[in-house]
Order: C-alpha cells, then sequence, then structure tokens
C-alpha cells in the first residue's frame, strides 16, 4: 500500500511538474541579437545622424539601449516600483506573494507580486500569459521560468531586456521609445520625475492622465501637486521634440529600405543644413504663389560624393513628401554646354564660330517647328561663345542641325541622362532646346563630367560604396573651352546683365534653364572643387509666375556656392594641351575684339561673314512643310508665291513640279494651285542641290 501511495505521489509530482513545465527562453545574447528596431538610421560621413525612417509599423522601437545608457535616477525610481527586492531575491520574491495572498483573504486591494525576472518571462515566451491575465497554472510556469532566467541571466542583464522589451504606451515599446515619444528626451537624461510617471504607467500603459498621477503620487510617497500637470503634458499631442535633425528624408526614403539599418552617408552634416537653409530662404522669398518646391544636390568634384541632397523643404510644398532631386523634369537650356562641347570637339564650330539668331522655320513630321529665344528678341550673327553663354535657342537649334539629333542624344545618355529612353528622331530639333526630361541627380553628374575634363562616373552616396572609374565621353579641350564660356560674365551679358546671381567672386561655370510655360527652373554649375545643382518649381507642374532663369534657382546655387568656397577657392582650371590661345578680331565690329580658346588647329585670327557667293544655294522661302491657303475673296490670278534663294545661284535654275521656272538668279512670284508641290533648285550638271515641299489648300 505504502510502495502505491509512493509512485502515485511520484506521477502527481512527474504530472505537475510536467505540466508546469516552462517553454525553453533565449538567452540575453540570444534576446539582444533578436532585437529588431522598427527605424533605420541615416548617418553623416563623420558618422553625425541627420535622419531616420520608420520602416516598421507593428510597434515603434528604437536601438536597444544599454542599461548604462539610462539616467541611474531613473533606474532606480523604476526598479523600487516594480520590484524592490529584485537584488535579492531569485527570480520569484515569495515575501510580495505572500503579502499579496494576505491581502487577498483579507479582502483587501490586491496588490502585484510580479517581479521583472517574471515579467521578462511573459514578454520573452507568448506561450506564457502575460501580466494580467494569468491563472495558477500559467503564473506557476511563469514562475519557474523566472527562477530559470535569475540562475542564467545576471540581475544587470534581466533590469536591461525588461526596460528594452516593456510596452510602455500605444505603439512605444522600450524605454527609448518611451522616452523619445513621451518626453522628447534619450534615456540617458530622464529625470526623477520622469521615472515616476514611467513606473505608474508600467502597470497601465493605457491609463488616463489623472490615474498615472496618482500611480506616481504613490510611489513617490508625497509632493504629488506636480503631478498632474507632468502627467498631461506626458500625454499631450505636444510632448515629444525631435531629436532626430530630420535633415534628409527623401534620401532616408530611398535608402532606408530595412529596419534596423544604419546606412553612413558621404553627405556632410554643415552642407547639408546650409543647402536647406539656402532653399528654404528663397522659397519664402519667392512666396507660394510663385514657386513652391525646390531640390539642391552638393558634390565634390575629385570623388563624386554627394555633400548635400535636398528632396524638398515642406514649407508651402503641397506635395512634401515627392523627391524633387530624383523625379524627372524637362531640362530647358541645361543641356546647351553638352550639344556645344559635341560640336567643338567635332571640329564643326569653335567659340568664334558665328551663327545665326535670327528667324528660322524647320520642317518636322509634325509641321513646322519655329524656335523662339527666352526674350522672344533675336540678336542676329553671334559667335557661339555669346550663344551659349547667353542661352540663345536659334543658335543652339543651328547647331543641332551641325551635330544631328541621334549622335546628340547617344552622348547625352553617355553622359547619364537615362531618361532619354528614345531615339533621337523621337526628341527632334526641340532636343537642343531641354525638351527631354532630366533628373537633378543627373544634372550634377553630368556638369560635374565637365568640371573633370569630361569624365563621367556614376555618384557615390554611400560612405562604404566603391568608386567607379570614370570614363572619358566628352574630350578633355572641349570640356575645358566649353566650361571658360559658361565662366564667361561678359559673353552672357546681353541676357542676363554684368551682375546677376550668376556672378561671383572667383571662377564658376554655370548655366541657367527654364522649361516649357515656366515649369521648372534649373541652375547648374561648378567651381574646381564642387558642383552644385538647383531645381526650383512646382512638383505638381503646375507653372511659376513671375520666376526667370536668374531669379528662380539662381540665388540658391550662388548662396550654396559661395558658402562651400567662403575660405578661397581655387583658380581656373590650367588649359589643356590641345587648346590654343588666340586674339580675335571681329569683321564689322559685329563683338568686341578678344582672346579666345579654339583646339589646336582650328584657330582664326579674324571673323568675317562669308560672301554670298560663297555659300552654298538653297531655296529659303518657301520654307519647307509650310502650308498656305488660298483666299475666296481674292481673285486667283491675283494671289502668288514668292520664292527666295540664297547663296551662290549663278546658273542655277528653279523647277515646280518637273516644270522648269527659269534661272534661279530672278526667283520668279509662282502662281500655284491647290495641292502638294516640290519646288527644286537645280545646278548646271541637272543635279538637285536643294529642293522643298509646301502645301496650298
Amino acid at each position: 500500500m505504502a510502495i502505491a501511495i509512493i509512485l502515485l505521489l511520484a506521477v502527481l509530482i512527474a504530472a505537475a511538474d510536467w505540466l508546469t513545465r516552462p517553454p525553453p527562453l533565449p538567452g540575453y545574447a540570444q534576446t539582444r541579437a533578436r532585437w529588431q528596431p522598427s527605424e533605420a538610421w541615416l548617418y553623416d560621413r563623420s558618422g553625425r545622424l541627420i535622419d531616420s525612417s520608420r520602416v516598421d509599423f507593428a510597434a515603434r522601437r528604437l536601438a536597444w539601449t544599454p542599461l548604462a545608457r539610462v539616467a541611474p535616477v531613473a533606474r532606480a525610481t523604476i526598479l523600487a516600483a516594480e520590484d524592490r527586492r529584485f537584488a535579492r531575491h531569485g527570480g520569484v520574491d515569495w515575501l510580495a506573494i505572500a503579502g499579496a495572498a494576505r491581502d487577498r483573504l483579507e479582502g483587501k486591494r490586491g496588490r502585484g507580486a510580479s517581479t521583472i525576472a517574471m515579467q521578462l518571462a511573459g514578454f520573452l515566451s507568448p506561450a506564457l500569459a502575460q501580466p494580467g491575465a494569468r491563472g495558477w497554472h500559467d503564473k506557476i510556469r511563469q514562475m519557474r521560468a523566472a527562477r530559470a532566467i535569475d540562475a542564467a541571466w545576471s540581475k544587470d542583464q534581466q533590469f536591461e531586456a525588461y526596460l528594452n522589451l516593456a510596452g510602455f504606451r500605444g505603439e512605444a515599446q522600450g524605454i527609448g521609445a518611451a522616452a523619445l515619444g513621451l518626453f522628447g528626451k534619450t534615456p540617458a537624461s530622464l529625470s526623477r520625475d520622469d521615472g515616476l510617471l514611467l513606473a505608474a504607467l508600467l502597470p497601465d500603459p493605457q491609463a488616463d492622465a489623472a490615474s498615472i498621477a496618482r500611480r506616481a503620487c504613490a510611489i513617490a510617497g508625497g509632493g504629488c501637486a506636480r503631478f498632474p500637470a507632468l502627467a498631461a503634458s506626458m500625454l499631450g499631442p505636444a510632448r515629444s521634440l525631435q531629436l532626430d535633425p530630420g535633415l534628409a528624408p527623401h534620401l532616408s526614403d530611398r535608402l532606408l529600405i530595412k529596419a534596423g539599418l544604419k546606412v553612413t552617408t558621404t553627405l556632410d552634416l554643415a552642407v547639408q543644413r546650409l543647402a536647406i537653409t539656402a532653399l528654404r530662404r528663397q522659397l519664402l522669398g519667392l512666396g507660394a504663389t510663385r514657386a513652391r518646391d525646390g531640390a539642391v544636390i552638393v558634390l565634390d568634384n575629385a570623388s563624386g560624393d554627394v555633400l548635400a541632397y535636398v528632396g524638398g523643404i515642406g514649407g508651402h510644398s503641397t506635395s512634401p513628401a515627392v523627391d524633387a532631386a530624383a523625379a524627372y523634369r524637362q531640362a530647358g537650356s541645361t543641356l546647351k554646354p553638352f550639344l556645344y562641347a559635341q560640336a567643338i570637339e567635332r571640329r564643326y564650330l569653335t567659340a568664334a564660330s558665328i551663327l545665326d539668331d535670327t528667324p528660322v522655320q524647320l520642317d518636322t513630321a509634325s509641321g513646322l517647328y519655329v524656335p523662339q529665344n527666352y526674350d522672344h528678341a533675336f540678336k542676329g550673327p553671334v559667335s557661339a561663345r555669346v550663344a551659349l553663354a547667353a542661352s540663345l535657342n536659334v543658335p543652339a537649334v543651328r547647331t543641332l542641325l551641325l551635330v544631328g539629333t541621334e549622335p546628340f542624344r547617344d552622348r547625352l545618355w553617355d553622359m547619364g541622362y537615362r531618361g532619354l529612353v528614345e531615339g533621337g528622331s523621337y526628341y527632334g530639333f526641340s532636343l537642343a532646346l531641354g525638351s527631354a526630361e532630366v533628373t537633378l541627380g543627373e544634372q550634377a553628374a553630368a556638369y560635374r563630367a565637365l568640371a573633370n575634363g569630361g569624365r563621367w562616373s556614376p555618384l557615390r552616396m554611400v560612405r562604404d560604396a566603391a568608386p567607379v572609374p570614370p570614363r572619358a565621353v566628352t574630350g578633355a579641350s572641349a570640356a575645358w573651352i566649353v566650361g571658360d564660356i559658361l565662366a564667361d560674365p561678359a559673353a552672357r551679358a546681353g541676357t542676363f546683365g554684368m551682375d546677376s546671381a550668376l556672378r561671383l567672386p572667383f571662377w564658376a561655370a554655370v548655366k541657367t534653364g527654364t522649361s516649357k510655360a515656366m515649369r521648372d527652373n534649373w541652375c547648374v554649375g561648378f567651381s574646381r572643387r564642387f558642383t552644385v545643382a538647383v531645381w526650383v518649381g512646382n512638383v505638381e507642374g503646375d507653372p511659376m509666375r513671375a520666376v526667370s532663369g536668374t531669379s528662380g534657382a539662381a540665388p540658391v546655387w550662388r548662396d550654396v556656392m559661395t558658402t562651400l568656397e567662403r575660405r578661397g577657392a581655387l583658380p581656373a582650371p590650367a588649359r589643356p594641351d590641345g587648346v590654343v590661345a588666340q586674339a580675335v578680331r571681329f569683321a564689322s565690329a559685329r563683338e568686341l575684339p578678344r582672346t579666345d580658346y579654339f583646339l589646336a588647329g582650328t584657330q582664326v585670327a579674324q571673323v568675317v561673314a562669308a560672301a554670298a557667293a560663297a555659300r552654298r544655294p538653297r531655296i529659303t522661302s518657301p520654307v519647307s512643310g509650310s502650308v498656305y491657303a488660298l483666299d475666296p475673296d481674292i481673285p486667283p490670278a491675283a494671289q502668288r508665291l514668292a520664292v527666295d534663294v540664297s547663296g551662290a545661284a549663278t546658273a542655277h535654275r528653279l523647277r515646280l513640279d518637273a516644270r522648269d521656272l527659269g534661272s534661279a538668279e530672278h526667283a520668279p512670284m509662282l502662281r500655284v494651285g491647290p495641292g502638294r508641290h516640290e519646288l527644286a533648285l537645280v545646278d548646271v550638271a541637272g543635279k538637285i542641290v536643294d529642293r522643298v515641299s509646301f502645301t496650298v489648300r
């Protein structure tokens, strides 16, 4: 009988042990390794925090907070409230359990007996009931788990893990998130009153301010008048101060894609602040009715490191989350330097070559293309230097006719403009005036290539990213000449004046651009050490009001560049071996005499207009693609079409629809009926040297 009782007791004990056995629990090292913050962090090149991003929205968890980084007074306050015999028990406070049992038997309000280790066990294992919802079975399992934790973990490890795993308020998990969200502090700067409020919050994280104040008062043991106001402030809408600088939110969205990620960028905190300040000041000055958005990128020319990346500053913006530095927008005149560099490199032009800035009509598949200058005025014959520096449109289109749309499109692609996914014919002649869409980052990289002698390489935004060797795209000599033109204040004076925002007290090359209907304003330029690219406009695409090339983006460019170079800019870059200087005079005083720069072998000492007899004969009127309409109120016999031929047309003849019209020297007035017609210019050998097509309706 006794043996049977002993066996029965053994079975009961074994069953009780099995039923109350706690689940396996991770150790301290494993718990800390599993910790996954809800945030990711962005640092500048020197390891200074510049921004962070919330990636996981299930709970708000910051980085794991070591116990040593929690204010000692806050630690002592929370520990005294939660487990005052923590240092003396083995995971279970039997005295507290006995007191709780006595209170229950006497009908008094029950008090908690859970220790730090017991609560930690509940945090570590979902199989254990959470505090506040435990039966005797779960309570015993939790007590056994607590004893196991106390045997394997040090007291500091237990308390540290508890402070990091405890839920404090709403989605805030851990003392790091609680300190930031409730007090706007780091755990190291918490005060005793902060600790009292946190301790009062732990039993019921969703309690109202009055309940929290009463608990804090009870824990403090007196001096309670301050707690209602402190509790209300802690839970109020303006409770959280901004510890995160929030200086690069758009770059954070781009780089911080995983919770817990820490990315050290190439940004420089001081340069980032400079770019933000300059852009904010300019947009505030313009006002929301003129332009609401802007973006700035600053590069180190030598390394390609992005020193500042501002995708927007909020303010009056109606789309502050849009990264304007990465958005595709029409380039305007900012592509012209690469067109002229290509023409100079191929020896089609020199900086002193004369281009005709007069009205022109070009036949396209969709009709006539009639480019206009920004001010709707024409300058007549101008040098390529003036045409580029003053951003004249018609000379740029004529230069594109020399280079070709397809080769120019390919050159832009090689310069990193990867939005040009169509062939040159798709963009047509308007490609010279920036009809293609580009990003500010592409602009900065391309202009940096000009600063580096035509060698292009991608930008570096992450400090540990391996640099990519540059590749030569534009010849060093052509790149240098274009840079010299863009740095010439006298050459751009006709359009921008001598004292615009583009003129700096040191050498700097710069180009502005404005897209169709005033939707985008660009200013991109470089000194010896830095490239600065600025865009100003409206993200939604609505036109700006009363914003020009020098009143929109240029002031931001000037402010950033002058501050970057405040300690002394480097002089102009040395002239490459393939470039020669030559004194040039222009016939008829078309432009003032000057020293200009040429690819070796292309230099000239005097520029004169070619005699008419030396020019290639061509039909200048009618323009190919033109459509004319007969007026029904005028007799048909009285309606004629004038023909004009330029160049050396001696001994050439005109032919209309295979019908000979006679000598081209005496261009006739054509009488033509409705339909499509072809007018040809034929030389003495019968070869067609020019032809145009037009339609009469």
